[in-house]
């Protein structure tokens, strides 16, 4: 069960809109049925039908269902077979992040717009302090109703937003007020918010921690707050127990932090069927290596050390990295570092999935590029940047690799786009 599911959707008047929020200067912000919004914001003639959104091939995983999907018991992370048995007239799309990204772009400059103290947990969240706000834009609870309102303006997209006097209490509340809601937890009521629910709820307590839990007796909130740290100690460690009893307690220091830098950018990919082709392997890697390129100019970033993951048939997992001598964003030098790692390792077992990640970024445009003897000053970069430029006007669909061109789709992407869109070994084709 996760931690949404464990979350119960009834509404309590005591933590309405229009609740005491004179303590709560946390919000947190979470989007409803993000990628499936997204789907049907551009599909009008989809509003009201159960849309999932996800790997369509038989390994394909939920990203993302609406909640007409979700009234048969469609959920995120669920196997898209399943899902199919559940909700067999469900439309299916495929994931297609570019549009997603730049959703969220958009929705994170309303919340910047509210304040500067914005941390974002993902594409479709993020936690805001808004207490500088306040004397500008009035209270927390007005301030949620002002962004939920220019969301669904601006963007034709719904969100819920949690209001309390901590982090943890706000992304609990927005869970419960979903879908387009608002919930608030004023600082006298956490207590009463808090204990009726499942041990599940607290972050930290997951399936095996649950069951332990459950096994001393302790299924509510309320059991673990009132449970001798001494007891979580012998069951959970030093560590976890004493951050679930201060969580029980409704106690959470965590300030919102809006300076998180990413760390590295990367996709991956599964094959329907077990893969032993190495022109697959390219074929899957140039569209990964497109697809993090992509990514790393829109975000600003350059990368310096590029990482190939290969999943084998039997699921070990092996990953090879190599630093290279400057940084990159630039497709083509992220396959050729990849297509290098591959010949390299050249596993002999069939292999079940591929990934592409660069790591060590630095802002693109303050860092130096160091070019190769013999390399032009101006090349592959700007060839790729004038086709983001094409994919932005008319989809990615409108400029790939020709060696793309017919190829068999028999991946299912993680975190990739539908087609390439850059040049990499071959000029651009109009398809």
């Amino acid at each position: 069960m996760g931690r949404s599911q464990a979350v119960p959707r009834e509404r309590d008047p005591r933590f309405g809109p229009h609740a005491d929020d004179s303590a709560c200067g946390i919000l947190h912000v979470d989007m409803d049925a993000f990628y499936a919004s997204v789907e049907i914001r551009r599909r009008p003639e989809l509003r009201g039908r159960a849309v999932v959104v996800g790997g369509v091939g038989p390994r394909g995983v939920v990203c993302s269902a609406s909640y007409e999907a979700r009234r048969y018991g469609v959920r995120s992370a669920m196997p898209m077979m399943r899902a199919r048995s559940l909700c067999p007239h469900a439309v299916v799309l495929p994931p297609d992040f570019p549009a997603y990204t730049a959703a969220s772009r958009a929705v994170m400059q309303i919340f910047r717009d509210v304040t500067p103290l914005v941390e974002p947990l993902s594409l479709d969240e993020a936690f805001l302090d808004v207490t500088g706000a306040r004397r500008l834009l009035g209270p927390p609870a007005t301030i949620a109703a002002h962004i939920r309102r220019r969301v669904q303006q601006e963007q034709a997209i719904t969100c819920s937003v949690g209001v309390a006097p901590t982090k943890f209490v706000a992304k609990l509340g927005s869970t419960r007020a979903k879908p387009d809601g608002m919930l608030v937890v004023p600082a006298g009521l956490v207590l009463d918010f808090l204990h009726p629910l499942p041990v599940e709820a607290l972050w930290g307590v997951g399936e095996k921690a649950a069951a332990t839990l459950r096994r001393l007796g302790l299924t509510t909130v309320a059991d673990l707050a009132a449970a001798p740290v001494s007891m979580l100690r012998g069951a959970l460690g030093e560590a976890a127990a004493a951050h679930l009893s201060a969580l029980a307690a409704g106690h959470d220091p965590r300030t919102v932090t809006p300076d998180h830098a990413e760390k590295s950018i990367g996709a991956e990919v599964t094959f329907d069927t077990d893969v032993t082709d190495p022109a697959d392997i390219r074929r899957a890697l140039l569209e990964l290596s497109d697809k993090v390129a992509v990514r790393l100019r829109s975000a600003g970033h350059a990368g310096r050390t590029v990482t190939l993951k290969i999943r084998l048939a039997d699921f070990r997992t092996v990953n090879r990295s190599r630093t290279l001598t400057g940084v990159t964003d630039t497709a083509r030098e992220i396959l050729g570092t990849a297509w290098s790692l591959f010949t390299t390792l050249r596993p002999a077992e069939p292999i079940r999935l591929v990934g592409v990640r660069v790591e060590g970024l630095a802002d693109a445009a303050s860092t130096a590029r160091q070019l190769t003897l013999g390399e032009p000053e101006h090349g592959w970069r700007e060839a790729e940047a004038a086709t983001d430029a094409v994919a932005a006007r008319f989809g990615r669909s409108a400029v790939g690799p020709a060696s793309l061109l017919g190829a068999t789709n028999r991946r299912r992407p993680e975190n990739h786009p539908r087609s390439a869109s850059v040049p990499l070994s071959d000029p651009p084709s109009p398809s």
